[in-house]
């Protein structure tokens, strides 16, 4: 992993992606689980975006952890980090299960299997979704925490 792009580091670019796509994964599922129309819309976007996020959580994680070897630890980094390695198994349950929803919704497979997964997908989702929040606001902190800007907006 290069550890900048064009000058600048590849951890916060590769991290804006991992947290527009990964909610939106989150969003679609949930979506997904709950209507079967939306499913059907959705049929193609829904699992190619939660493989996509799948694909860029290591690889944020593999960017922070080089951007970490070359800033220093420090408490709240470490925190950060320890919170940022759930990501990649939850992300993976997520992907695996609205695939699995959404190859079920192509056989046309109704019932209890298809009731069922989609309960694991919203499960899933929002698991996933408050883990992504979680991650990012200790990221945050760890790059804000006493800085003139924190100091100022009280979130020292």
């Amino acid at each position: 992993m290069p550890p900048t792009i064009f000058g600048l580091p590849t951890h916060p670019l590769v991290v804006h992606a991992v947290v527009v796509l990964v909610p939106l994964a989150c969003l679609l599922g949930l979506a997904s689980a709950a209507s079967p129309r939306f499913r059907h819309w959705a049929r193609w976007a829904t699992p190619a975006t939660a493989l996509v996020a799948l694909a860029l959580v290591p690889v944020a994680t593999d960017s922070g952890e080089g951007l970490e070897s070359r800033v220093g630890h420090n408490a709240l980094i470490e925190q950060h980090s320890e919170l940022a390695d759930s990501l990649l198994p939850l992300m993976a349950v997520l992907a695996l299960f609205v695939v699995v929803l959404s190859v079920l919704h192509r056989r046309g497979t109704r019932g209890v299997a298809t009731i069922a997964v989609a309960a694991l997908v919203g499960l899933a989702s929002v698991a996933t979704l408050v883990q992504v929040v979680r991650i990012g606001h200790s990221g945050a902190n760890a790059v804000w925490h006493g800085t003139p800007a924190a100091r100022a907006g009280g979130g020292d």
